[in-house]
């Protein structure tokens, strides 16, 4: 493999593109349509919501035999994240023979355009959905769409384009990438660390400034842990869903940015007899599909966390750290029982997540400290977890609160009480004073009006942006008591236990 310093490489439609002299902070949408005059890729909201910007973003598989797909927003995604990958824009779907994409072809006869401004990103989307499934269900086009907002159309078009084009077979709907195999064996980054002559370990930059300002994309866990060891203050990219909004709505321009996409020991999920060990770089619809069965709450409540492109890039580490008041994912995390590791340099430490924020969007990571992975309980006989999500939207939408409640019934009674919620304090928290009045009780014994006594003694009213106090509140006390309506039965319970 050759390496060329200070140099963003990325394989397009057959071609190695390297780009020099460019930002680090540099979006791959503003590369596009500023330096290679792709204007297909739209730029409408610039923080990942509408969708009109999606492209596909391409790595070799395991077996160095095809290309692995993922739908992203170029708008929020920096462009030193390509550094030996490949890209598929909309400009890419065009045939040799000047022909269109069985999806632009259907999108045309189904009358699947009008303004036409976001159809190259729902055309996008749908073609990263054909790649891995040649004839989808109209539920499975649905969540493909969902991260693309259409004004026009109603959608019924686009679904209708979708069915007809899934028609013309896998072969027809594959993205023609046969010249890309061998560019980025060549271009693939180095999955070993480099060494100076004293032996210290050496993080070679994808862009560094004269300044002295850099973008790292480390090889292994070592060479995070050292890293940060040297530069603290370094700013950690995972899926640049957060980072991507500073770039675009704060103008921040952090001077030191260690990518963790090229550990593969992040990448990893590990599956123990009573837990998973999920690693920091880990992407919210891996997260996904891994509990899908396990916990299908928690599934549903990962799939209404953000559209495709979004979850494809996120991950769940990201989410932790971010801290963010009305997070997800931590809730139905602290009401399972999850663990962090949590690492600085060679010293690694567990601590639990219900214990891991001190404040609003504050943790207790000391200086040059990082997640490196989570560890999340499997289920255990007779255990039951429910969780859900309440937004104004369905999809894609941010929470007014997430409720998540774990327990296991003995003798028709509540026990190993866990619940926890967003949304109602500065952070994501658990409710030990709720916990304490379901711990011991019979679902049916719990009350309304002590789940409104409890809330009230527990948290600080608030009113907010999503939703006033009183309604937040409410919602809080509903979800309880309706988790607690669909509890088995006693001798269902029992079945479960025995089994």
């Amino acid at each position: 493999m050759t390496q060329v310093t200070n140099t963003v490489r990325f394989v397009l439609d057959g071609r190695i593109v390297e780009a020099q002299g460019e930002r680090r902070t540099t979006t791959v949408l503003d590369y596009l349509r500023e330096q290679l005059q792709r204007t297909g890729s739209k730029e409408g909201c610039a923080e990942g919501d509408c969708g009109a910007c999606v492209v596909l973003v391409g790595e070799l598989n395991a077996a160095g035999t095809g290309v692995d797909y993922v739908p992203s927003n170029a708008c929020i995604q920096l462009l030193p994240t390509l550094d030996g990958k490949s890209l598929k824009t909309i400009e890419s779907l065009k045939r040799a023979d000047g022909s269109l994409h069985p999806v632009q072809d259907a999108m045309l006869s189904c009358h699947g355009s009008q303004c036409g401004f976001c159809t190259p990103g729902i055309v996008m989307s749908l073609t990263g959905l054909l790649q891995t499934v040649a004839a989808p269900t109209r539920e499975q086009i649905t969540n493909a769409l969902s991260g693309n907002l259409c004004r026009c159309t109603g959608y019924k078009p686009i679904v209708e384009a979708t069915l007809t084009a899934s028609q013309a077979g896998a072969a027809q709907l594959k993205l023609d990438d046969g010249a890309d195999l061998t560019l980025l064996q060549q271009i693939r980054r180095a999955r070993t660390p480099s060494y100076n002559l004293e032996g210290e370990i050496v993080v070679q930059p994808v862009v560094r400034t004269r300044k002295g300002n850099e973008f790292v994309s480390p090889a292994t866990v070592a060479e995070v842990a050292q890293y940060l060891l040297q530069h603290p203050q370094a700013t950690l990219l995972a899926g640049s869903t957060e980072i991507g909004l500073q770039v675009n709505k704060q103008f921040a321009r952090p001077e030191h940015i260690v990518s963790l996409g090229n550990v593969t020991e992040l990448r990893q999920v590990q599956s123990a007899a009573t837990s998973w060990r999920i690693g920091a770089q880990v992407s919210l619809t891996q997260v996904e599909q891994v509990v899908a069965q396990a916990y299908p709450d928690f599934a549903e409540v990962l799939r209404r966390f953000g559209s495709p492109p979004i979850r494809s890039t996120a991950t769940l580490a990201g989410n932790i750290a971010n801290g963010s008041p009305i997070g997800d994912s931590m809730p139905c995390l602290m009401a399972l029982g999850a663990t962090l590791l949590l690492r600085r340099g060679e010293t690694t430490r567990t601590l639990a997540l219900d214990s891991f924020y001190t404040g609003q969007k504050k943790n207790v990571l000391q200086a040059g400290e990082f997640i490196e992975a989570i560890d999340l309980p499997k289920p255990t006989p007779g255990s039951v977890f429910r969780a859900h999500k309440v937004s104004k939207r369905f999809d894609q939408d941010i929470s007014a609160t997430c409720c998540a409640l774990s327990y296991t019934l003995r003798g028709g009674q509540l026990a190993q009480v866990k619940l926890a919620y967003n949304g109602l304090t500065p952070w994501p928290s658990r409710a030990p004073k709720l916990e304490s009045l379901l711990q011991g009780r019979a679902p049916g014994e719990v009350s309304a009006q002590a789940l409104d006594a409890a809330i009230a003694a527990s948290f600080t009213a608030r009113d907010g942006l999503r939703a006033t106090w009183a309604y937040r509140a409410l919602v809080a006390r509903n979800l309880v008591l309706q988790f607690l309506e669909e509890a088995p039965s006693r001798s269902d319970a029992s079945k479960e236990v025995l089994a």
